[in-house]
C-alpha cells in the first residue's frame, strides 16, 4: 500500500533538460499543469505528497524518480519501514539532485545506502515486481552499478536481474519500455516482450504506436497511464483496473514518463 509520495515541479529552464527526442521544447507553463494534475492523481490514489521547490540547477530534476530506489522491508517489530538506495545518475550533470533528495529522504528511511562510483545507475532503469527488481543495463546505469544495487538489494532478501536494453531503439530507461502493473502482469512493448527474463509473467503487450504508454504506475487501486493511448487504457479496462489517464505530452519531450515525476513509499 502506497502512502507517501515526492514531487518536485519543472523549473522555468525545464526545456534545458536532457533529452534524446526530437518533439520540439516543452511549453514550460503547460508543464506546470500537467505536472499539477499528475500530482492530483496521485493524491486521488491515496498518496499524501511532500512537494519539493524547483531547482533550476538541475534542469531535470523534476525527475525524482532517478535520484533513489524506496524497498519498503517488513519486521516484527514495525509494520513496514523504508531503505533508501541513493541513485548515481549516468548523467554528471544531474549528480546534484541526488544530494539534495538524500536530506529529504532521510526523514523517511532509517536505513539508507548509496551507489558508488564507477558505478552509475538512473532509477528509471530499476522496474520493481514485488520482491524482484529488474535492472536495466542502459546508456545510464552500467554493470559495476547494477552490480553494487543487486548486492544492496540482497541486504533485504530482494532478488533481482539485469535486463540489456543497450542498442534497443526508442527507450533511454528500461521502465520506458516495461512497468509491473501487480497479478504477476507486466505491460511491455513488443522489443522487449520475447526476453527470457519476462516470460514467467503474463505480458500486456502495447499496440504500435502506444508504446510510451509502457511507462504506467500502479498505484493502490488505479494504474496511472499517459492520455492518449486508448487501445491500451481499453486493455486494462477488460482485464479490471481502474485507470486515471494523465496528460504527459511536455514531459515525453525530455524524455520523461509517468513514474519518473515521483518516488513513491
Amino acid at each position: 500500500m502506497f502512502t507517501n509520495g515526492i514531487v518536485r515541479p519543472p523549473g522555468a529552464n525545464f526545456a534545458d533538460a536532457l533529452t534524446s527526442v526530437d518533439l520540439g521544447a516543452p511549453d514550460y507553463l503547460r508543464a506546470l499543469h500537467q505536472h499539477a494534475q499528475y500530482c492530483a492523481a496521485l493524491e486521488r490514489c491515496g498518496l499524501t505528497l511532500r512537494h519539493l521547490e524547483p531547482d533550476e540547477r538541475y534542469p531535470d530534476s523534476t525527475f525524482v524518480e532517478d535520484t533513489a530506489v524506496l524497498v519498503q522491508v517488513h519486521s516484527p517489530s514495525q509494520a513496514s519501514i523504508s531503505c533508501a538506495i541513493l541513485m548515481r545518475p549516468g548523467a554528471v550533470t544531474r549528480a546534484g539532485e541526488v544530494a539534495s533528495m538524500a536530506k529529504v529522504l532521510s526523514r523517511f528511511s532509517p536505513n539508507m545506502h548509496a551507489i558508488e562510483p564507477p558505478g552509475t545507475v538512473d532509477g528509471g532503469d530499476i522496474c520493481e515486481a514485488e520482491d524482484h527488481f529488474f535492472i536495466g543495463i542502459s546508456t545510464r546505469t552500467n554493470e559495476a552499478g547494477a552490480r553494487q544495487l543487486q548486492k544492496l538489494l540482497a541486504l533485504y532478501d530482494r532478488t533481482s536481474s539485469f535486463v540489456d536494453i543497450r542498442g534497443i531503439n526508442g527507450i533511454l530507461h528500461l521502465k520506458s519500455g516495461v512497468s509491473y502493473l501487480g497479478d504477476g502482469r507486466l505491460a511491455v512493448i513488443d522489443v522487449l516482450s520475447e526476453l527470457e527474463d519476462f516470460q514467467d509473467y503474463d505480458l500486456i503487450r502495447l499496440d504500435a504506436g502506444e508504446e510510451y504508454a509502457a511507462n504506467c504506475v500502479r498505484l493502490n487501486n488505479h494504474i496511472l497511464i499517459a492520455a492518449g493511448y486508448p487501445r491500451f487504457e481499453k486493455s486494462l479496462r477488460e482485464l479490471g483496473y481502474e485507470t486515471i489517464a494523465v496528460e504527459m505530452t511536455e514531459f515525453q519531450k525530455m524524455d520523461g514518463g509517468l513514474s519518473c515525476l515521483s518516488l513513491r513509499l
